[in-house]
């Protein structure tokens, strides 16, 4: 039998060779110098090798002591190679199936799916409300009562809707995990009737064109950047949705701006239905004039909404609310509400063509057999109605170029909030609109 003494003692050769401790354990000299200790062991006639680790991180006493655990298992008709690796996936699945592994895990495969902002605030939201409460907890003894303690919490702040989709996320994680083999149910889907309901109200949209009309005017006299109420009027005429679709555009994406259809490209990244591919948008003639007029703005990068410290960022998702809050609006119409507007008037103007103003408003239809053979369909029609409501909305207004010359809100010290400043670089800037 071996002693510690004897082990130091021992030197490496050109090759490995073993040194016999008994009942089987050996430790293995390596041309390296390192020491490792096996156990040999014979099963169903054939020869194996539990590797135990290496001298002096495992000591000849310890190394001893899983030799005759291995014993154990082999008197016990178990095979300790077998043994060890069972054992070593039961310590990886306790360490691996927490809820924050998992949910972090569903994120990341997720998230190609999503826009970067989308990802963020889901992130944000199981960090903030879920994790800190559940994530180091298995996910197989998470029950409803323990789902709902955590919605209860997001609720008690005032934040309804919030506590319903951090509900809908935390099921997400469980139908990744039921998928996966770790649970059988899903706690977040029985509490779902629990909540308090949502009350949801329309977004503030004025649906008169004669008002819009004057909306747009008021709002154009305001003193502001010349690139916000640009944005403004782009947002009348293109209704996007306001946020990434609209304040992430470049240049480039615009196609044959000189041409007889100019069409501006949404990519599908900055889209709310990521999977419905890229968003094309008709531009009539008075849009490609405002590009047109954005030309002086724009830097190197093509970014089409600069602000007026840098041309590397978009302004904020709020500069167009605070400019129509300005003029008077508040309460009476947001930027999304541009969306309601067109889609309120142009089908009161044209019911037989409600798929088209769908197709306008990236609206997916149910039917993905339906929303995939209309993805580029009707594009001539689309173009018919922009311009239609183009010559609608701009009737009597001055001209884009004009708008750039109109009165200017003097720029803030840079310790000063501005509803013309940036809240972080593009992509994936700010909160997406519905």
């Amino acid at each position: 039998m071996l002693t510690d003494r004897e082990i130091r003692a021992l030197t490496p050769r050109e090759k490995p060779y073993k040194v016999r401790d008994g009942l089987g354990l050996v430790l293995v000299v390596m041309p390296s110098g390192s020491r490792l200790w096996n156990y040999r062991y014979e099963i169903a006639g054939k020869e194996k090798k539990l590797s135990i680790g290496q001298y002096p991180e495992i000591s000849l006493a310890e190394a001893r002591k899983a030799r005759d655990v291995a014993r154990e298992q082999l008197r016990a008709g178990r095979d300790p190679s077998v043994e060890k690796r069972v054992q070593r996936l039961a310590a990886q699945a306790s360490l691996g199936t927490t809820f924050e592994v998992i949910a972090r895990a569903w994120h990341e495969e997720q998230k190609a799916r999503w826009t970067a902002t989308h990802a963020a605030d889901v992130l944000s939201s199981l960090e903030a409300s879920v994790i800190p409460s559940l994530g180091r907890l298995p996910i197989s003894e998470i029950t409803p009562p323990l789902v709902l303690v955590v919605l209860r919490d997001v609720e008690r702040r005032g934040a309804i809707e919030t506590a319903h989709r951090i509900r809908q996320r935390i099921s997400a994680v469980f139908q990744h995990s039921i998928a996966h083999g770790w649970v059988s149910i899903d706690p977040a889907a029985q509490v779902q009737r629990l909540l308090k309901p949502v009350q949801r109200g329309r977004q503030p949209a004025i649906t008169d064109v004669e008002r819009l009309r004057q909306m747009l005017r008021d709002a154009e006299k305001m003193p502001a950047q010349p690139v916000t109420k640009l944005a403004l009027r782009f947002l009348a005429l293109t209704v996007v949705r306001p946020g990434d679709e609209l304040l992430g555009a470049y240049l480039q994406e615009i196609e044959d701006l000189e041409g007889p259809a100019p069409m501006w490209h949404v990519p599908a990244a900055r889209m709310k239905v990521k999977s419905a591919g890229d968003h094309l948008v008709p531009l009539a003639p008075q849009a490609v004039e405002i590009v047109r007029a954005l030309r002086r703005f724009i830097g190197p990068s093509g970014l089409m909404f600069p602000t007026a410290r840098t041309t590397r960022r978009a302004i904020s998702n709020n500069a167009i609310g605070y400019l129509l809050n300005r003029a008077g609006y508040h309460g009476l119409h947001v930027p999304h509400g541009w969306r309601a507007a067109f889609s309120t008037i142009m089908n009161e103007r044209h019911r037989a063509d409600r798929a088209v103003i769908d197709l306008m408003l990236a609206h997916t239809p149910k039917d993905k057999v339906e929303a995939a053979y209309n993805r580029a369909r009707h594009l001539e029609r689309r173009r018919e109605l922009a311009e239609e409501w183009a010559n609608l909305l701009l009737d009597g207004l001055p001209s884009a170029s004009e708008l750039t010359e109109g009165p200017r809100r003097p720029l803030k010290r840079r310790d000063e909030p501005s509803e013309d400043a940036p809240v972080a670089s593009l992509p994936g800037r700010s909160r997406r609109a519905a």
